[in-house]
């Protein structure tokens, strides 16, 4: 006799696929928080997107901590990374 598990996804396919075109609308990539006094010497921090040719405009902020400025920069690159372990595991757990 087999022993099946059965799991119900607490995210499905569908809104998967929701957070990553919301990832890919945003600003080009990659994304890195530059905070007064830890990446530049004055000025506002700022969240720069792109780079090169691929540059786009500053992301700045009222009232974000640096904290949030570093989540929120690394959530354009963190995202992406995610959704591929999400769907990696999911075809792990299918083979089964």
């Amino acid at each position: 006799m087999h022993n099946y598990v059965y799991f119900r996804y607490m995210i499905s396919k569908e809104e998967l696929r929701e957070i990553e075109l919301r990832c890919e609308k945003a600003q080009n990539g990659p994304w890195k928080a530059y905070i007064e006094g830890r990446d530049h010497e004055s000025g506002p921090d700022f969240i720069m997107t792109g780079t090169g040719n691929n540059r786009q405009e500053d992301i700045e902020m009222v009232g974000a901590t640096v904290a949030d400025y570093d989540f929120i920069a690394n959530a354009k690159q963190d995202i992406p990374k995610l959704i591929n372990e999400i769907r990696e595991l999911k075809k792990q757990i299918e083979k089964y």
